[in-house]
């Protein structure tokens, strides 16, 4: 029977066999080669259809069409050997030729197989009386086999190494010639390991094994007639098989084939609830080892994250700087190891204090990377740019260009002039932060601009206020206001402003605290969504003309 060969977009090839009259290609389930996920093609894209000893190619008016040897076919063309076929992202080459010279397993169409014996696990390892009674029966050699299998597998081998150690004790366990093991890696059943190789498996022995969880045994190929006028198994001289799944308790990881090109000895039941039964035992092995490849992968991942985070923490300031006439302080906390929010404090060499706190969108480390990023620039320009407007287009400009178009970035930057009181802002879509009077009373400063990275020639205006002895200006993350409890109320701006006003006779570090206790009360257990940031600048009074000095 002629073959054609299917190159997929992810550089995988399958070898089909094209029997019966007619092989129908397409998105649709009820095509002999279905791809669903292929948007290029229709639910009914193109056939290989029999016409005597030949076969052609019947496109019946797919909606992107299909070439053969790059011309668009509007009728049926006959087929011959290195013909190339193209439809939706598939190349489709025709012929015998066209088959790769080194596949290890070609899935094969067949009618139904009238396997000689069939076996479940359930089966195998069925009720405790009949277990028991098959376990007496077991010859001495079997159980052996599966002596040696479980103190093989009971030792700790890397995952490829297991694949072949599993197969080799198959192959032994039944005295087999040949055989292969496939597995899943997510969607896809790939070769884990082979001895032999041109595995010829019919796709209803695949679909029996690896839907119904049935093992198969096929102890005389020419004498089953599903199997009789299959060319290529005759030329490949299997005269028996078996085909069992790997299953656990919960699932079906891939199967194991053996077979025997020449007739040493008969395949039997036994050996078919043997080869049975180590699957099992070796199906819960691999997926023991898959766990620990999870686990020593998720233990670097998170020492990884450690490290970052220590680093992350080395970049925010330690302790608020000491400067005449302010009282400071400052409190990050991730919701995860490392995250995305910002704050400093900057000083200038004339007296005055910068202060930043930014919110980079996203999580983890992303948002870290971001967030150094900005820390760093930000202190550049900070360095020869007392005009917060234009340090703030600066700053766009360079986050619009250097940033992921998914990415954006809140920041409120100020700058105070201690001896004065006098505040200049500028606001790229931040929280609103609170000025809070000695009087008691509330202020926001709400004029702003555009977020950080969404527009490169965005401008930004400079806004001032003026703080007087006792005033304190409250700046913080939208962790803070958006805090949720199990209910998935949020925390709100009118809390925030409810103990803002309960703890203006505290200092800074005190109001603080005061506020993280009442979001951490407020949340009750309920996971952080976000992480949390708060600076608090109290203005205490004009520094001393000793402590200017000095």
């Amino acid at each position: 029977m002629p073959e054609i060969s299917i190159l997929t977009p992810d550089g995988k090839t399958l070898t089909h066999e094209l029997q019966g009259e007619r092989v129908g290609l397409g998105r649709a389930p009820t095509n002999e080669l279905c791809y669903p996920d292929d948007s290029g093609l229709s639910r009914q894209h193109l056939s290989f259809e029999r016409d005597g000893q030949e076969w052609s190619l019947v496109d019946p008016g797919s909606k992107n069409g299909t070439t053969l040897n790059g011309e668009r076919i509007t009728s049926a063309r006959k087929l011959k050997a290195g013909d190339r076929i193209h439809a939706g992202h598939l190349t489709i080459v025709y012929g015998q030729a066209a088959r790769p010279f080194n596949e290890t397993v070609v899935f094969i169409d067949t009618r139904e197989e009238k396997s000689t014996v069939s076996r479940s696990l359930a089966d195998v390892l069925g009720p405790a009386q009949v277990a028991a009674n098959r376990a007496a029966a077991i010859s001495a050699d079997r159980i052996s086999a599966l002596i040696k299998a479980g103190n093989e597998l009971a030792e700790q081998h890397d995952l490829d190494k297991l694949f072949d150690t599993i197969l080799t004790l198959s192959i032994d366990a039944v005295q087999a010639e040949r055989g292969v093991l496939l597995a899943y890696e997510g969607e896809s059943l790939d070769v884990k390991a082979s001895s032999g190789g041109n595995f010829r498996i019919s796709q209803g022995v695949r679909e029996r094994v690896l839907r119904d969880g049935q093992s198969l045994l096929i102890n005389d190929v020419l004498s089953d007639e599903a199997f009789r006028g299959m060319q290529s198994l005759v030329q490949q001289q299997v005269r028996m098989f078996m085909a069992v799944p790997l299953q656990t308790t919960d699932k079906i990881i891939g199967l194991i084939y053996v077979d025997s090109p020449t007739l040493v000895r008969d395949f039997t039941e036994e050996d078919l609830n043997l080869l049975t039964v180590m699957s099992n035992i070796a199906a819960v092995r691999i997926e023991h080892a898959r766990l620990a490849v999870v686990e020593q992968a998720e233990k670097i991942l998170a020492k990884d994250l450690e490290q970052a985070a220590v680093i992350q923490r080395g970049l925010l300031p330690s302790r608020a700087p000491i400067v005449p006439g302010l009282d400071l302080a400052g409190y990050n906390m991730p919701c995860r190891t490392v995250g995305g929010d910002y704050y400093d404090f900057i000083e200038y060499s004339d007296g005055k204090l910068g202060v930043a706190l930014g919110d980079v969108s996203g999580k983890a480390m992303p948002a870290a990377l971001l967030m150094t990023s900005l820390q760093a620039r930000l202190r550049v320009l900070a360095e020869d740019q007392t005009d917060v407007a234009e340090l703030m287009m600066r700053l766009n400009r360079h986050t619009t260009v250097n940033t992921p178009s998914n990415r954006f970035i809140t920041l409120f930057y100020m700058v105070l002039d201690p001896s004065s009181g006098e505040l200049v802002y500028s606001n790229a879509g931040h929280n609103p932060p609170y000025i809070a009077r000695a009087s008691g009373e509330l202020e926001e400063l709400r004029d702003g601009g555009l977020i950080l990275g969404l527009f490169g020639q965005a401008r930004y205006q400079s806004c001032a206020a003026k703080l007087h002895a006792g005033d304190l200006v409250v700046i913080f993350s939208d962790g803070v206001t958006e805090a949720q409890n199990a209910a998935n109320d949020e925390f709100g701006e009118a809390r925030l402003e409810a103990v803002i006003k309960a703890n203006l006779d505290r200092n800074a570090a005190e109001i603080v605290h005061a506020i993280t206790d009442a979001v951490t009360e407020f949340a009750a257990g309920a996971p952080s969504a976000d992480d949390l940031t708060l600076v608090v600048v109290r203005r205490t009074g004009p520094p001393s003309r000793l402590s200017a000095a000095g």
